[in-house]
């Protein structure tokens, strides 16, 4: 039996991964899951990015080349992310966003 998979199975695991990422990123408190939880959430917008490529305009490859635009970002982001955790550990001894009140007056 062969079945056939539609956008909106790929809307569907989008929607669900993004909004696992987004609860992620409201509810935790360790700045490392909330990285994590953002990775998810980029994730979410490239499944989507490939998947409406696929199905609109399958003979270009847009999707795909947004897609390793958005791989590429999220890289940086997460080097420059644990780079300043790892600079803020160094400090405070520990990764909780509760603990970084560095930037309030």
């Amino acid at each position: 039996m062969l079945t056939t998979i539609s956008p909106m199975h790929f809307v569907a695991l989008s929607m669900a991964l993004f909004c696992i990422g987004l609860f992620g990123v409201v509810v935790k408190r360790n700045a490392i899951v909330v990285l994590i939880c953002v990775e998810l959430m980029l994730n979410a917008v490239i499944i989507n990015l490939v998947a409406f490529n696929k199905f609109i305009t399958p003979e270009l490859f847009t999707g795909q080349l947004f897609s390793i635009f958005v791989i590429t970002v999220a890289a940086a982001e997460v080097g420059v992310g644990l780079a300043i955790l790892i600079a803020i550990y160094r400090n405070r001894l520990s990764v909780n966003l509760d603990d970084f009140n560095i930037l309030k007056w």
